[in-house]
């Protein structure tokens, strides 16, 4: 009888999993960092910084017609931080960095609930900023729709404290930070739609700020509005991407980010592009804010690999005018590098009058092997007047060599794939 109940379940399983398709995959990101000026200018007297982070995920994901379940838990250890034979995780990193659900409504909609990464276009607002090891998510529902090449996303997210005794409080702080903030309140609307060669998308992204009165005690929110677009061309060798976007609210009236990239396949082993962008800064005449701050985006990505500028720091400043030039090398069927030099300035003058702030050279060697890669990074700061005065550090004190290098070991082994 034992033996038959033991049948049965087994042929239950069997057949519910049938229907299904389980997944189960991995992530072990190991990355060796040498900072002699990474992020900000290094005083001559200072010395230079040396670690290694590994970033480890286990992700499952289960979908059947119905709906979509997927979960991805992380831990992000500095190695040496954990004292030995401690019984528990001193940096307390292990988090749940993903677990939604998204269910098929029918008609090309769906729902997506919880934790999540929104990631979209080139990410220069919203993106999953996976360079970080910690990466970036949120936790929201969505209202989903697709058709052919048309998609909508509409998005809604409410941050609460719960230990709070009274009331609706974030556990954010407000929007005049220098960047490591978090909002109370999101709504968003996201359009896009492609063509052979074309594609355009919409942004209109509404953020509410946790706001306190004199005594710091939560009153309210402030909010602040981005809107704009994010457009793509591409044809044969010949690609052009363009950002243009706008914020207003109570803390920002009047902001702008204009972008415009060009790529062009000189053969089949080097592409080139060249590019600009401008982003507002603050006129130090008048009281208003009219700074632009990418908010969600994946700046890593944009503006240099050093990191000077919207990676935790460089909100509510002068702003930034980005002129740069690529090229990307395939040296063969598994390896390539690229290169690519940045010239910054304020878009608004600092108060000695100064402008220009420098430019940066970022060198990356990527390398695939059977089951894993490995990539090389070195970048140098060749830093202006205007640097060493935003950054507070006097020239004289500063490093002669401003510099970053790391090396990274990517293994994301696929434990199960299971479409039955």
């Amino acid at each position: 009888m034992k033996k038959q109940y033991v049948f049965m379940c087994m042929l239950m399983a069997t057949i519910q999993f049938a229907q299904a398709q389980f997944t189960l995959d991995g992530e072990f990101r190991p990355r060796t960092e040498y900072r002699h000026g990474f992020g900000s200018i290094i005083p001559d007297a200072a010395d230079a910084g040396f670690g290694i982070s590994t970033r480890i995920r286990l992700n499952a994901g289960y979908q059947v017609d119905a709906y979509k379940f997927y979960l991805s838990l992380q831990d992000v250890m500095v190695w040496g931080e954990n004292r030995q034979i401690l019984p528990y995780d001193q940096n307390n990193s292990f988090a749940v960095f993903q677990a939604w659900a998204e269910i098929n409504l029918g008609e090309g909609f769906s729902t997506k609930l919880g934790r999540q990464v929104l990631s979209y276009d080139d990410q220069r607002i919203m993106g999953g900023l996976d360079w970080a090891q910690q990466g970036r998510n949120h936790d929201a529902a969505l209202l989903k729709y697709k058709k052919g090449k048309f998609l909508a996303d509409f998005g809604l997210a409410f941050n609460q404290d719960y230990s709070h005794p009274t009331g609706f409080v974030s556990t954010g702080t407000g929007y005049n930070t220098t960047g490591f903030f978090s909002y109370k309140t999101m709504q968003y609307l996201y359009l896009k739609q492609a063509w052979e060669n074309f594609s355009g998308s919409l942004l209109l992204l509404n953020n509410g700020f946790q706001k306190f009165d004199t005594n710091n005690n939560p009153d309210g929110v402030n909010s602040i509005q981005t809107l704009g677009t994010h457009l793509d061309y591409k044809k044969g060798s010949f690609g052009v991407a363009a950002n243009a976007f706008l914020q207003a609210g109570d803390n920002v009236d009047g902001a702008y980010l204009l972008g415009l990239d060009f790529s062009y396949k000189a053969s089949d082993k080097i592409e080139l592009g060249a590019g600009l962008e401008f982003m507002s800064g603050n006129d130090t005449s008048t009281p208003d804010t009219e700074a632009f701050f990418p908010l969600y985006g994946t700046n890593h990505k944009f503006n240099g690999f050093m990191d000077y500028f919207f990676v935790g720091n460089h909100a509510n400043s002068t702003g930034l005018f980005d002129v740069h030039v690529s090229a990307n090398f395939k040296l063969s069927e598994t390896s390539g590098l690229l290169v690519k030099v940045l010239n910054f300035s304020g878009e608004q003058d600092l108060p000695s009058g100064e402008k220009s702030l420098g430019t940066e050279l970022d060198l990356v060697f990527s390398k695939s092997f059977k089951g894993y890669a490995l990539k090389l990074g070195y970048s140098q700061m060749f830093a202006s007047d205007g640097m060493y005065e935003l950054k507070g550090v006097a020239e004289n004190a500063a490093s002669d060599m401003q510099n970053w290098a790391w090396a990274m070991l990517v293994i994301k082994p696929k434990f199960l794939n299971g479409t039955n």
